[in-house]
């Protein structure tokens, strides 16, 4: 063999040589490991709303998940992730490479959020129990809760628009903002509100705010819920008989102290469209977010005689019924016992 042949072979074999060990280290940048996961269990990662590809990495950094921060810029850019970054909640897994963490993170495809609110009083409270478990801040939802020609899109107003809300557990991605969060609920609204349920709101006489409103007060009223109805049949007695409803609970939402233990004449007498002690009929809206429980307590109210309730004389959460004002008031002398036995005051 000639020597030129010899070299020529030699030239290949480093060529080749060279080929194998770029492509090896390509295929290790690509796919080898780059995702390690401190406590080895999957690990949510959530980039923000405007977050750059600087502030993804330092943030993949700081938490400790990226091993090389090098190679992941390279992928980045080959695959053009730099600019297309996507805000949301992502599934991070142990030994995940830069090709596998920046397909998820460039798709978009998040892991949903499971928001649940209930005992809920104000649509203030509603905002801080959402934007603690979403990206949305609390003012941000505020403002959006409180923006009255949103309120007039949905059909309510500033005193009914509560009703909207109806607590449970909700699928959300984290990164949904206020006015999605608010169309979602209207969305649940008419799924919750059947032709059923729709129906049964006609049969007794209310619409579907004045539901949300009765069963607002029910709900305060006991946390019973085998009681609820008894108590929705007690008010709807009222109702059709043109008396007060004379409900404590909406004495202490005039008063504005939801935390009073005891009501007294002087609170009875508080000059408010929601104090049911001097005004007739039910308040304007709810003094809370019903729940489902309590607005289904309503639409399947007790049939029933009774008009006056008290609490029994026990913790035991529940009350006593009467049909005539005489059993009522010995009803509340026993409890009013009972409240100075205890020390209430």
């Amino acid at each position: 063999m000639s020597q030129l042949k010899k070299i020529i072979i030699a030239l290949v074999v480093l060529v080749l040589v060279g080929v194998g060990i770029t492509a090896y280290q390509l295929y290790k940048t690509i796919k080898s490991p780059n995702v390690h996961i401190p406590d080895t269990e999957d690990q949510y990662f959530y980039i923000r709303t405007g977050a750059s590809f600087e502030e993804v990495k330092q943030l993949l950094l700081n938490e400790g998940y990226l091993i090389n921060e090098n190679t992941f810029t390279w992928v980045a850019e080959k695959k053009k992730y730099i600019q297309n970054i996507k805000p949301g909640r992502y599934r991070l897994k142990e030994g995940m490479s830069n090709n596998e963490l920046v397909n998820l993170l460039r798709s978009g495809r998040q892991v949903p959020v499971q928001v649940t609110f209930n005992t809920i009083r104000t649509l203030h409270e509603l905002a801080g129990k959402v934007s603690s478990q979403l990206e949305v801040d609390s003012l941000s939802l505020d403002s959006a809760l409180t923006d009255k020609e949103l309120m007039q899109h949905y059909g309510f107003d500033e005193t009914t628009f509560i009703s909207m809300f109806i607590p449970n557990t909700y699928e959300f991605y984290w990164n949904t903002n206020g006015e999605e969060f608010i169309d979602r609920m209207a969305q649940e609204f008419k799924r919750f509100w059947t032709d059923v349920r729709i129906q049964k709101a006609k049969e007794i006489g209310l619409s579907q705010s004045e539901v949300a409103t009765l069963a607002s007060i029910v709900q305060q009223e006991t946390f019973r819920a085998d009681e609820m109805p008894k108590v929705a049949g007690l008010y709807l007695n009222r109702l059709e008989r043109g008396m007060k409803l004379q409900a404590d609970p909406t004495v202490k939402y005039a008063v504005g102290d939801p935390s009073l233990k005891r009501i007294y004449f002087k609170h009875l007498k508080v000059e408010s469209p929601y104090n049911t002690y001097v005004v007739t009929g039910l308040p304007p809206g709810p003094i809370a977010v019903p729940e489902r429980r309590a607005l289904d307590a309503v639409l399947n109210a007790g049939d029933h005689n009774y008009y006056y309730m008290c609490a029994k004389p026990d913790y035991s959460g529940y009350h006593e019924f009467a049909r005539t004002l005489a059993q009522h008031n010995r009803n509340r002398a026993k409890y009013i016992q009972f409240l100075r036995r205890e020390g209430v005051r």
